[in-house]
């Protein structure tokens, strides 16, 4: 071998080798979701992705099941434990299933915390609520009281009956019934995050109560499949269709009738900080314990309660003064 080609061989393994240290030097942060092509989640590993790209030293791992069970949240885990990854920020299908996973995960210095749709303190640091619960439980039930002066028939289309997230917002809407007289909840039923069941659930509510007023659905998927099953019965503008969805999903609800106004937070933000709440965790910025501030980059910063959890922002309400502003957002 000539010297020439010596210098160049060596050359390219002494990079070879260095590129490899440095993408070995990379912070992975897994972004595991309740199921794999849900719009919501999507627009979160897009604020990810920002987060990773201000930070500078980070690859993101958008993972999840291909369908919103438990089980498959722990196959993934179990392989993000396999590889070593330095922090995992799960939106979580069960609360308690998952946590013995992400318990190990922890205790292999692996970096866990929930956002979205919460796991059981031992399974987590901490907790990224969207918002304030208190204001969202009172956020889905005041859309739909809003267009109803004299009261009426309401009912629940929620995800699974286990996600976290969802069921403490009802409990909360449940708090607030006696600030909207003549209002009544008639049924709670469950769609699972799919469209098809939850599209079966609509039609099966407007079967069950002939005078039903609105279809609160405080999940992305839901809300969609109710506003088309409303549309498709032909009652856009007789059922209101409510609760949190996304300006690019909604938006044809919203010119049909099906729907008079609905509220969400960013999900590009929440993605956004839960990467950078991960990101300062695992390196030791911060320390998650009742009473820290934890910084979230351009959100600020969150304070977390007693449970070790804290809220990003509160939901903004849409509708057909103001969807057209951000239908090509999120």
């Amino acid at each position: 071998m000539s010297v020439m080609k010596k210098i160049l061989s060596t050359a390219a393994i002494a990079a070879a080798f260095t590129g490899s240290a440095a993408q070995a030097e990379d912070m992975r942060i897994a972004l595991v979701v309740k199921a794999l092509g849900i719009g919501f989640f999507e627009a979160a590993a897009k604020g990810a992705e920002e987060a990773a790209a201000e930070l500078g030293d980070v690859e993101i791992i958008y993972t999840g099941p291909t369908d919103t069970t438990a089980e498959g949240q722990i196959e993934v885990i179990n392989s993000l434990i396999a590889q070593g990854v330095d922090a995992i920020a799960i939106s979580a299908n069960d609360p308690d299933a998952v946590a013995p996973a992400l318990a190990r995960a922890m205790q292999r210095g692996i970096t866990v915390i929930s956002w979205d749709s919460g796991v059981a303190e031992e399974g987590r640091q901490m907790h990224l609520n969207p918002s304030s619960n208190p204001l969202i439980g009172n956020m889905i039930i005041k859309l739909a009281a809003d267009h109803l002066p004299e009261g009426g028939q309401v009912a629940v289309l929620s995800a699974s009956a286990t996600a976290t997230n969802q069921n403490i917002w009802i409990e909360e809407m449940n708090k607030v019934m006696g600030n909207y007289p003549g209002i009544e909840v008639v049924a709670t039923v469950y769609g699972d995050d799919l469209a098809d069941k939850s599209y079966r659930e609509a039609q099966g509510l407007m079967q069950s109560y002939p005078d039903l007023d609105a279809i609160i659905a405080p999940t992305s998927v839901g809300i969609v499949a109710a506003a088309q099953a409303v549309a498709d019965a032909g009652k856009a503008g007789e059922i209101n269709v409510t609760g949190l969805g996304l300006p690019s999903e909604m938006a044809g609800a919203i010119e049909s009738g099906a729907s008079q106004s609905f509220a969400i937070w960013n999900p590009i933000d929440l993605g956004y900080s839960a990467t950078m709440i991960a990101h300062a965790l695992a390196t030791g910025e911060a320390t998650a314990e009742p009473g820290a501030s934890i910084p979230m980059g351009r959100m600020g910063e969150v304070t977390l309660d007693d449970t070790n959890s804290g809220a990003m922002a509160d939901p903004f309400v849409y509708d057909a003064s103001n969807i057209a502003d951000f239908v090509n957002i999120f």
